[in-house]
């Protein structure tokens, strides 16, 4: 027997996560390029000094002001209350607690490739096990396929990254409202909306759609649009009883004091903060029309990012520019590369390195 007497699934599996390396141009895990301004930073600061002073004690485990503030902040798309909102250090964190509480041993999560590498992760961890369907040529769900394998797996635990991660396509109310109808009560469906906010005009959220279906699970995060990917705040909008139900198997004192204050800071500059989401979409509009120009076949994007291709040798066009400074993700289907949407500036240095490794 080796040393340590690891879970025999897990033996031999390098932990998850994209390259950190040092270069001048990094854009490969879509952070925010904007960093929050100097009021933001100094709200944050005072209230981290504030609850610095009471470290001693336990934080609220209930985080109930920080609720409330994101449930304000939801009810912009949908009329969203406290009590149908969970939170936890990142969305990573709060799918892990989806699929402990919703998934286990002899129960089903199924999702639809290419989509987000964690997710088969998550079930791992919970000795769920993994189903995943397939997606159209570009990157769409034929609903009729879709529902016909949630009949024959009948899953406890559906995950549908919207927009998609690693392709950024968006998924239709209509796509949504079928799956859950089709889950019914046996299982949740969820709508992870970590890039939610960078949808285009007239993309609407599945918060939309939670009146309508008690089965549906919101995730967001504050990592991408509210530049917080170093705060690690996730946060999900449900029926209240499903936030009951992720209560049992949360970790007690789960949230910090300094997380519920930084983030409750963060929030009271919404406006500010999402003042560069639009920025973002625009320069993500530019540089898909860009490489589509230059020959290249790119997924529609309502996310931060964009999927490009497709390159017989996807690892060469990734080194080429890795060697000019610029590091992205080598991800998704065989072939294909993703860029996360920088500034101007990072955008330029891109264009210029690609066109030198293409050409």
């Amino acid at each position: 027997m080796t040393f340590p007497p690891i879970r025999e699934e897990l033996a031999g599996i390098e932990p998850y996560g994209a390259p950190q390396l040092d270069v001048p141009v990094q854009l490969n895990v879509n952070e925010n390029p904007y960093g929050p301004s100097p009021s933001c930073v100094a709200d944050i600061a005072a209230a981290v000094a504030a609850a610095a002073a009471s470290l001693n004690r336990y934080p609220d485990r209930e985080f109930v002001a920080l609720r409330a503030a994101l449930a304000d902040y939801l009810s912009r798309d949908a009329p969203i209350v406290p009590d149908m909102v969970w939170a936890a250090n990142g969305s990573n964190e709060v799918m892990l607690q989806l699929l402990q509480a919703f998934g286990g041993p002899g129960r089903t999560a199924l999702s639809f490739a290419p989509t987000y590498s964690m997710y088969p992760e998550y079930a791992r961890d919970t000795n769920t096990e993994w189903v995943a369907g397939q997606r159209e040529s570009d990157f769409s769900l034929d609903l009729e396929k879709a529902r016909a394998l949630v009949e024959e797996v009948r899953p406890s635990v559906v995950l549908l990254p919207s927009p998609n991660n690693p392709t950024g396509t968006a998924l239709p109310p209509e796509a949504i409202g079928a799956l859950c109808e089709a889950v019914g009560e046996a299982g949740i469906v969820v709508v992870d909306e970590a890039y939610g906010e960078f949808r285009r005009a007239g993309v609407p959220s599945a918060l939309e759609s939670l009146a309508d279906h008690r089965n549906l699970v919101v995730t967001r995060t504050m990592s991408k649009a509210f530049a917080g990917a170093g705060l690690r705040l996730g946060y999900l909008a449900a029926d209240p009883a499903i936030c009951d139900a992720i209560r049992v198997v949360r970790l007690p004192y789960h949230l910090s004091a300094v997380t519920q204050a930084a983030a409750l800071a963060a929030l009271r500059h919404t406006d500010e903060l999402l003042g560069n989401v639009a920025a973002l979409r625009e320069e993500r509009d530019v540089t898909v029309t860009w490489l589509r120009e230059q020959g290249l076949v790119v997924a529609d994007s309502d996310a931060n990012y964009a999927l490009f291709g497709t390159f017989e040798d996807r690892h060469a066009v990734w080194q080429g520019l890795l060697d000019r400074g610029v590091l992205i993700r080598e991800t998704g289907p065989d072939g294909w590369l993703r860029v996360s949407i920088g500034t101007p500036a990072e955008m330029d240095a891109f264009k210029k390195a690609l066109l030198e490794v293409i050409r």
